[in-house]
């Protein structure tokens, strides 16, 4: 088999790529303009520099934003150029001169592998260095300090030692009715309760108010009350915060580390950031699958032309989409774990896409 590539894969390559970054990027460009307009008043209000409104929000907001609409411009950019070449009846003549249509699909799959790739490589490894130029831009110009006023938390900070905090306000670092339990071959050897704990961030310490310490030691007691004591606790404030705005710059390592901190710990927001972690892998490869289908509807020339061909394709692009919201709802709020239910939109898509296939015309 010839590997190399022919003039008809360069010519149909650059058709795809080309098509595809002219289409994203003025798209870009128009999003950029309604979003300075919708924010031009905090710019102006906060006295946001030019260049930092350039170089550290919008420079940094491009990759984001070609990436969440990697699969559906790949898609669009597909049925564009193809169904412009059916019309023209250039795929006739491709055809006609002796290349096979699954010949012809060689290049779409160079080009939707090269995507494929590029989209991982963002959501993974580039997109979180860009979010956190993006995040504390934000912070200082567009929003408010992020704010936590949780109840009833429970933790395990070690394998042997669990917290109870009934209220926690990050923003004064206060937590109230603060309760520490140390076990020892599954025994209570420690109890630590607090009416208050604050954080002191000059001695990298906490200050409790109000405690006692119950110490249990070969079947002895010892009681220990006081007003107030400085003690190093192992936690800090920002284990009581769980922001899923986080996972956005957390690279794919940081995040799989986080997560199994948060599971020592019994976090319960833990499966938000396993959606997250499962959506890198499988968001991707919905490049793939929406080429392919955007070939099998596109090579067919119609009545309706590019219009028609655009049409279904938005249809289905956003049928794609509904179906992973739905699948995500199930992965956080049911029992469908998330490697399982992000991968059922594309295994069902993947599937339509060899129908089409085996149905279009060769």
């Amino acid at each position: 088999m010839d590997l190399r590539l022919k003039k008809i894969d360069i010519y149909i390559i650059k058709k795809f790529l080309g098509t595809y970054f002219y289409s994203i990027l003025l798209l870009a460009v128009i999003i950029i303009i309604f979003d300075i307009s919708e924010k031009i008043d905090d710019f102006i209000d906060r006295k946001a520099p030019l260049s930092a409104i350039i170089f550290q929000y919008y420079l940094n907001f491009i990759p984001y934003f070609v990436n969440m609409f990697s699969s559906l411009f790949t898609f669009i950019s597909v049925i564009y150029f193809t169904s412009r070449m059916a019309a023209n009846t250039e795929i006739i003549a491709i055809l006609s001169n002796g290349v096979s249509f699954w010949r012809m699909l060689r290049p779409y799959l160079i080009s939707a592998i090269f995507l494929t790739v590029m989209s991982f490589a963002l959501m993974n490894y580039v997109i979180p260095y860009t979010n956190r130029g993006m995040r504390s831009f934000e912070k200082v110009y567009i929003k408010n300090p992020f704010r936590v006023n949780d109840m009833n938390i429970h933790m395990q900070i070690r394998p042997d030692t669990m917290i109870y905090v009934e209220n926690y306000n990050n923003v004064v670092n206060i937590g109230y009715r603060f309760t520490l339990e140390a076990f020892r071959n599954n025994e209570l050897k420690l109890k630590m309760s607090a009416d208050m704990i604050k954080w002191d961030s000059v001695k990298g310490r906490w200050k409790a108010s109000n405690y006692t310490i119950r110490t249990i030691e070969e079947r002895k007691e010892k009681l220990q009350r006081g007003r107030e004591l400085d003690t190093v606790l192992q936690f800090r404030p920002d284990d009581f915060i769980t922001d899923i705005e986080d996972a956005k710059i957390m690279t794919y390592n940081q995040l799989n580390k986080y997560i199994e901190k948060e599971k020592l710990k019994g976090n319960t927001a833990v499966g938000k950031f396993s959606l997250e972690k499962n959506k890198r892998i499988t968001f991707p490869f919905a490049n793939l699958v929406l080429a392919f289908i955007g070939v099998a509807l596109s090579s067919r020339k119609v009545r309706g032309g590019i219009g028609m061909h655009l049409g279904m394709g938005i249809a289905i692009a956003f049928t794609f989409i509904l179906l992973l919201q739905v699948t995500s709802v199930f992965a956080v709020f049911g029992n469908l774990p998330p490697y399982i239910s992000l991968w059922i939109p594309n295994f069902i898509f993947a599937i339509v896409a060899v129908i089409l296939l085996i149905r279009a015309p060769k």
